[in-house]
C-alpha cells in the first residue's frame, strides 16, 4: 500500500473556479429539494445528484492529475452506492496495478497532487491507496473495508484492473463468515442505541431500524450472490412482493427524514435531536396543534417506518441465513396440529395459516406464552403475520373466540405476559387487535420526564407489575411483591396497565378517556362487574395516589380521610399502590427515587389504617409515636427525661409530620441546645436509603428557608423534601432530604456529613442581603420542550393557611430562586413537597402570612414567582 499524507493545499488557477462549481452545484441541487415537496422520490433525486455532481468534479480533476497508467479511481462505501447526502462522506479508493516499477515516485507525486486539488476545491474526501492484493489483504482483517469494498463503484481510470479487483474481492468473500460478521456488528451497534428504535433522539442511520439495518440487508445478500436490490431479493424469493415495497416505502422515508436533517442542520447530522427536531417537522409542513407538537407528529412517523423496518430486517436476515446456511432442514417437534418447534423457534404448520384460520394469529401467542422452550418466532411466523395484517379487521377483534385468547393470554397462570405482549407489539398484532393501542404505537412525549413512547411505556408498566408476582425479583419491591403474595386475580392489574395510558395524545383527561376505553373493553371480554369497576377506577385515578403522596401534606387527617373515601377498601387501595409504582418505575430510570417509594408507602399504610376504622391524627396516634421514639432514645443509655426540654416546645403538628424514628434522632441531637441562640446543623444518611437527612435548628427568621436553599443549590444538592416546624420558643425546627449526583455516599459519608454540618451552619450565621440566585444551564430537551411556567395561590379547606402550586422546567438555582420571593414579602413555610419529574418540577409549599390576605399582595408575590422560575 502506497502511505500517502494529506497534503499541503497546491494553489493552481483553476482552483477558484472548480470550488465555485462544486459549491454552487451542490447548492442548487440542496435549494431544488429545499423547494420542492418533501417526498422520498424528491430525496433520492437530490442524493443521487449529489453523487453524479461529485463524481463529475472527480472525473475533472483526475483527467488533469497525470495520474499513473493502469490506475483506477473508484467510489466506496456509501458513495459507491451512487447515493451522497448533502453532508456525507466521501469515499474513495485510488486503485494501483501491482508493480508501479520505476514510477514509485512520481506516482506518489501524482496521487498526492490529485488528493491536494480535491481538499483545495473544497471536496474533503476519505481517500485509500491500495492495490488489489492489498484490498483483498485488508478486507480479510477487517469486515468494515470488506463491506465498503463490496459497494466499490468504478468512477474512471482502468477499466481492466477494476474488474480484476472485483473479481478478486469476490474470490475472497466467506458468505456464511460474512453474514456472521455483519450480524455481531449490528448487534453491537443495537446495544450502543440502546436496543430499541423508540430512543428520544434516534439516529435515523444507525439505530435499530434505521438505515444501516436496511443496508445491512443488502450487503448480507449481495455476499452471498443473492441480490443487490428489493426486487431481486423478490425474484429469488426472499421476501414477498409486498414485502419488497414495503421495504422500498420505509427506505424513502427514512432517506427523506436523514436528507432533511443534514439541510436543517448544516452538517452531518444523523440524529434527531430535539434541535432539530421541530425545523425538519415544519420542514415536512407538519404544524403544532393544540393536542401534538410538529415534532411529536415527525417521531411518530419515524418510529413507525423504524418499527417496520426492525420487524423485516428479523424475517429477512433469518430468511438469508437459511438460505446461506443450509438450515432448511432443522428438526421439527409437532407441538399440535398448528405449531410446530423449529430449534426454538415456533413455527407456523402452512404458510397460509392465518389466511385460512384467523384466529390463530393470537393462539400463535398462547402457544409462545404456554409451550416451554420456546425462543420467539421463526422467519416462516414472522412473515405469515406481516403478511396478514388485512385478516386481523373490525370482524376479528370482535370474534369471541379471539376475545376469548386474548383474555387466555392475560390470565394465564403460566406467566409470560411480559414477553407474549411485547412480541405482539412488535408484530404488530397488539395494535391490530386493540385499535385504541395502535393509535399510541410509536407516540412520543415531550413531557420532561417520560423517556419512552406512549407504547413502550405501557409494556414496561406491566413488565414491572408481573414482577411483582415472580419471586426472582421479591428483592427488587419487598413491599409491592408482600402484597402482590396476597392479590388474587392478578389479571385486573395487567389490564389496568394495558389502559392506564392508552388516551394519550387526543386532547382531554386522558384519564377520563382511558376509563371510558377500558370500560368497553371490559364489557366485550365479559369480565365480571365488580373486576371491571376495579380496573375502571384503576385507570381513572391511575394518577391520585402519587399527586396526594407528593404534593398534599400526609400528617393532614382530612388528607387521609379522603383518600380513603375515594378507595374504599384494601383490595383497591392494593391494586392502585402497586400500579402507582409500576407507573412511576416505567417512565424514566431517573425519575423514581426512595423518597417517592417512602411517602407512597406511608400513604397507602396511613389509608390503610383508616379503611380500618382508624382515625388519623388521633390523641393515640401521637401517643403511641411518642412512646415508640422513647422506645429508641433507650436503646442509646441517655439520662431519663432527655427529650423532655425539646418536647415541651413542640405542638401536636409537630408529632403527626415526623415518625417515631426522627423525633428520637431530633431530640438525640438537640437535648443540649435548647435556645443556645445560634443554628444548630446535624446530618445522617437518610433512613430511605439515598442521599442525607438534615435537621436544622435555629432562631426562625423570614429568611431563613432561602439561606438553607441558597447553601444546598450553591453545594449541589437537590431537596427532595423539607418538614418545617415553627417551635413554642420561636425557633425554627427543619428536616431536609436531600440528594446529589456527584457524591457516593457508601464511600465518603462521614467526611461529607461533617462538612455539610459545618458549612450550611456558617451559611445561616452569616449576614446581609440574600445573594442572586444563579441561573443554570437548562438542558438542550428543556429548551426544545420548555414547560410554560405556572403559579397557583389558594387557600386550603379551611382558609388557614394557603397552597402554592409550582410547574416549570427544572434547572439548578430553581427552588432557591422561589424561596427567595417568600422571604422578600415574609411568608411562613410550613411544609415543601418538592417533586422532580425527570426534567420538570412540580412543587408544593404550605405556607401563611399577613400579605396573602391582601390580593394586590397576592399579585405581586404570583407575579414575581413567575420571573423567577421563568
Amino acid at each position: 500500500m502506497v502511505a500517502v499524507p494529506r497534503p499541503e493545499a497546491a494553489a493552481t488557477p483553476a482552483v477558484p473556479t472548480l470550488r465555485a462549481r462544486l459549491r454552487d452545484g451542490k447548492a442548487a441541487l440542496i435549494e431544488r429539494f429545499r423547494a420542492n415537496r418533501p417526498t422520498a422520490p424528491a430525496a433520492m433525486q437530490l442524493i443521487r445528484g449529489l453523487a453524479r455532481h461529485v463524481d463529475a468534479t472527480l472525473l475533472h480533476l483526475w483527467q488533469h492529475a497525470l495520474m499513473p497508467k493502469g490506475a483506477a479511481l473508484l467510489a466506496v462505501g456509501g458513495y459507491g452506492r451512487g447515493e451522497l447526502f448533502p453532508h456525507s462522506d466521501v469515499d474513495v479508493l485510488v486503485l494501483l496495478p501491482a508493480s508501479p516499477g520505476g514510477d514509485n515516485d512520481a506516482s506518489r507525486s501524482s496521487i498526492g497532487g490529485f488528493i491536494t486539488a480535491c481538499w483545495d476545491i473544497g471536496l474533503e474526501i476519505g481517500s485509500s491507496v491500495r492495490t488489489v492484493e492489498e484490498c483483498v489483504a485488508e478486507a480479510e482483517r477487517d469486515v468494515t473495508v470488506q463491506t465498503a469494498l463490496l459497494e466499490a463503484r468504478f468512477l474512471c481510470g482502468s477499466r481492466r484492473l477494476f474488474d480484476e479487483f472485483r473479481r478478486a474481492h469476490a474470490a475472497g468473500l466467506d458468505p456464511q463468515a460474512f453474514f456472521r460478521a455483519k450480524t455481531l456488528e449490528m448487534r453491537q451497534r443495537h446495544t450502543k442505541y440502546e436496543d430499541t428504535p423508540y430512543s428520544l433522539e434516534p439516529n435515523c442511520k444507525e439505530s435499530p431500524g434505521g438505515l444501516r439495518d436496511l443496508q445491512l440487508l443488502i450487503w448480507v445478500a449481495r455476499a452471498a450472490g443473492l441480490g443487490k436490490s428489493w426486487s431481486a431479493l423478490a425474484a429469488r424469493g426472499l421476501i414477498t412482493p409486498f414485502e419488497a415495497k414495503q421495504l422500498q416505502r420505509n427506505e424513502g422515508l427514512l432517506k427523506l427524514i436523514r436528507a432533511r436533517l443534514h439541510m436543517m442542520a448544516g452538517r452531518r447530522e444523523d440524529r434527531l435531536v430535539f434541535d432539530l427536531q421541530t425545523a425538519v417537522a415544519e420542514s415536512f409542513a407538519l404544524r403544532s396543534t393544540r393536542e401534538r407538537r410538529a415534532s411529536e407528529a415527525l417521531m411518530h412517523r419515524y418510529y413507525w417506518a423504524a418499527k417496520a423496518v426492525t420487524q423485516l430486517n428479523q424475517i429477512v436476515m433469518l430468511n438469508i441465513e437459511e438460505r446461506i446456511a443450509g438450515t432448511g432442514a432443522t428438526p421439527m417437534r409437532p407441538i399440535d396440529e398448528h405449531f410446530l418447534d423449529r430449534g426454538g423457534m415456533l413455527e407456523v404448520a402452512r404458510d397460509d395459516l392465518y389466511q385460512r384460520e384467523p384466529q390463530r394469529v393470537l393462539e400463535t401467542f398462547l402457544t409462545y406464552q404456554r409451550t416451554g422452550g420456546i425462543e420467539g418466532l421463526s422467519a416462516r411466523t414472522l412473515r405469515a403475520l406481516y403478511n396478514s395484517r388485512e385478516v386481523m379487521n373490525g370482524a376479528f377483534r370482535r370474534d369471541p373466540a379471539n376475545r376469548a385468547l386474548f383474555m387466555q393470554i392475560l390470565q394465564s397462570p403460566e406467566g409470560g405476559q411480559t414477553h407474549a405482549f411485547r412480541l405482539m407489539n412488535q408484530t404488530s398484532v397488539l395494535g391490530r387487535y386493540l385499535w385504541v393501542f395502535r393509535r399510541i404505537v410509536g407516540q412520543m412525549q415531550h413531557d420532561l420526564f417520560h423517556v419512552y413512547t406512549v407504547d413502550q411505556h405501557i409494556l414496561m408498566v406491566l413488565r414491572n407489575v408481573r414482577r411483582f408476582f415472580i419471586a426472582e425479583h421479591a428483592h427488587e419491591y419487598p413491599f409491592c411483591s408482600q402484597l402482590a403474595t396476597g392479590f388474587e386475580r392478578p389479571w385486573v392489574l395487567y389490564v389496568a396497565a394495558l389502559f392506564h395510558d392508552v388516551a394519550k395524545g387526543r386532547g382531554g383527561d386522558h384519564s377520563d378517556l382511558g376509563a371510558a376505553e377500558v370500560r368497553r373493553f371490559c364489557r366485550d371480554h365479559g369480565i365480571e362487574r365488580a373486576d371491571a369497576r376495579l380496573i375502571e377506577f384503576l385507570v381513572k385515578e391511575h394518577l391520585t395516589m402519587s399527586r396526594i403522596a407528593q404534593k398534599e401534606d400526609l400528617s393532614d387527617a382530612a388528607v387521609i380521610e379522603g383518600f380513603a373515601a375515594k378507595v374504599g377498601d384494601e383490595r383497591t387501595l392494593t391494586a392502585l399502590y402497586l400500579l402507582t409504582v409500576a407507573d412511576i418505575r416505567g417512565t424514566s430510570p431517573k425519575v423514581w427515587n426512595a423518597w417517592k417509594g417512602k411517602l407512597l408507602e406511608d400513604l397507602y399504610r396511613a389509608c390503610l389504617r383508616a379503611l380500618g376504622g382508624a382515625k388519623p391524627g388521633t390523641e393515640s396516634e401521637i401517643e403511641a409515636r411518642r412512646q415508640e421514639a422513647l422506645h429508641v432514645l433507650n436503646l442509646y443509655s441517655l439520662p431519663a427525661g432527655v427529650h423532655a426540654p425539646l418536647w415541651k416546645t413542640l405542638e401536636l403538628s409537630y408529632f403527626l409530620r415526623h415518625d417515631a424514628a426522627d423525633i428520637a434522632w431530633h431530640a438525640r441531637a438537640l437535648h443540649a441546645h435548647i435556645d443556645e441562640g445560634k443554628a444548630i446543623v446535624r446530618a445522617r444518611p437518610s433512613s430511605v436509603g439515598e442521599g442525607l437527612q438534615v435537621l436544622v435548628y435555629a432562631p426562625d427568621q423570614p429568611d431563613l428557608f432561602a439561606r438553607i436553599c441558597g447553601y444546598f443549590d450553591s453545594a449541589a444538592f437537590s431537596i427532595l423534601d423539607a418538614k418545617i416546624h415553627t417551635t413554642m420558643n420561636s425557633y425554627a425546627l427543619d428536616t431536609f432530604q436531600v440528594v446529589s449526583p456527584h457524591v457516593d455516599l457508601a464511600v465518603n459519608y462521614r467526611d461529607l456529613i461533617s462538612l455539610v454540618e459545618h458549612q450550611l451552619a456558617a451559611a445561616l450565621a452569616a449576614e446581609g442581603p440574600l445573594p442572586e440566585p444563579s441561573r443554570g444551564r437548562l438542558s438542550r430537551r428543556v429548551r426544545s420542550f420548555p414547560v410554560t411556567p405556572r403559579v397557583t395561590l389558594r387557600p386550603d379547606e379551611r382558609a388557614q393557611r394557603w397552597l402554592l402550586s409550582i410547574s416549570a422546567s427544572d434547572r439548578s438555582g430553581l427552588l432557591y430562586a422561589i424561596a427567595r420571593v417568600l422571604a422578600r414579602h415574609q411568608l411562613n413555610l410550613q411544609l415543601a413537597k418538592v417533586s422532580t419529574l425527570g426534567e420538570r418540577v412540580e412543587d408544593t409549599f404550605l405556607i401563611d402570612g399577613a400579605p396573602l390576605r391582601q390580593t394586590k399582595r397576592q399579585l405581586e408575590i404570583e407575579s414575581e414567582l413567575l420571573d423567577a422560575i421563568a
